[in-house]
């Protein structure tokens, strides 16, 4: 009996390893694949040491738009719907982070101090000179703090859209305590991340790259964009779960840099409920507790306009494009007038 045992034991084992190596294989075939099918549209610039960052720039005047993606697989492609119509009123640069899409991913924590130190090399590279207005969707808020704290010169206006907050976790847990969902979410996350050299996280995402979104944030995504996303969504992964891991960090780092002085700010906010499958009377505590950290944000400058969007998620610039567009224009003109 403990021989059957013992050799089933081993022929799961190999027929195991088989299939890693399998699927090892085809991710790496699938990755040349979909770097020749998705050529970068703007340029890889070398931010030292061989690393190179993708950043596109279009458009002219000043001041230069910079937006800043939340903590997802889009990078730069969340901005798809407001990125061409920016480039028209000024010089706009859309860029990814470490790893996400097109940029190459780097060793080490993805915290916001790393994130600002390679978006100041990657517009050194790239020639581009402020003044910036920095735009941060969600977790971007506090990259764009961040990034205002340590290179303050350059940067002329902010504008936050529904930027995450420093304390929101801890103000979350307290309104409604830890969700067990939450952390079984990020365990299943972190493992995926860590297994997309084995081309299962591919696999697994192919339904939804070839079937029709169900999310809302996907629906609004223009077709392109999310093609392009998902073909590269097995790289980006490790390294969106990297930068949720240094989330704890950054927030940290953020916190010390509030104070924005008289820079023109504006926040804008979801109006609609971002949260899904959690609780009514939990989305209702989430959402009150979200508004004041939105409120305490427009403090920190004082030539600041916090404005909430009616008919919006989370993700404001694929809701309601035209709500960001005339918050960075709004900037982009107070910037101009001072000058």
């Amino acid at each position: 009996m403990r021989r059957i045992v013992k050799g089933l034991v081993i022929a799961i084992g190999g027929c195991v390893a088989l299939l890693l190596v399998a699927g090892a294989l085809w991710e790496q075939v699938e990755r040349r694949r979909v770097a020749a099918a998705y050529p970068a549209p703007g340029r890889l610039v070398d931010i030292g040491g061989g690393r190179r960052i993708h950043i596109d720039c279009r458009g002219a005047g000043s001041p230069t738009v910079i937006p800043e993606t939340g903590l997802d697989y889009f990078g730069e492609l969340a901005w798809a719907k407001v990125f061409d119509p920016l480039t028209q009123i000024t010089r706009t640069c859309a860029y990814s982070r470490a790893g996400i899409v097109w940029s190459d991913d780097k060793a080490g924590p993805h915290d916001g101090i790393g994130v600002a130190h390679d978006l100041h090399a990657t517009l050194a590279a790239a020639g581009e000179k402020g003044p910036f207005v920095m735009a941060g969707l969600s977790i971007g808020g506090p990259y764009i703090t961040i990034y205002t704290g340590l290179y303050g010169d350059e940067v002329a206006g902010l504008v936050y859209v529904d930027g995450s907050h420093p304390d929101q976790d801890a103000r979350f847990k307290a309104a409604v305590g830890e969700r067990s969902d939450s952390r079984l979410a990020a365990f299943i996350q972190g493992a995926g991340g860590k297994l997309s050299w084995t081309g299962i996280p591919r696999l697994v995402t192919s339904r939804a790259r070839n079937g029709k979104p169900r999310s809302e944030t996907l629906i609004k995504v223009p077709p392109k964009a999310r093609e392009i996303a998902f073909a590269f969504f097995p790289t980006s992964f490790r390294a969106m779960q990297a930068e949720r891991e240094g989330r704890p960090a950054t927030f940290a780092e953020a916190g010390a840099y509030r104070n924005l002085g008289a820079r023109p700010v504006v926040v804008l906010t979801h109006g609609l409920p971002s949260e899904p499958d959690m609780p009514e009377a939990d989305e209702t505590k989430w959402e009150k507790a979200w508004l004041e950290l939105q409120n305490d944000m427009a403090t920190w400058s004082s030539h600041s306009t916090h404005r909430i969007i009616s008919d919006a998620h989370h993700y404001i610039q694929n809701d309601d494009p035209d709500a960001v567009i005339a918050a960075i224009r709004e900037i982009v003109d107070d910037v101009r007038s001072s000058n």
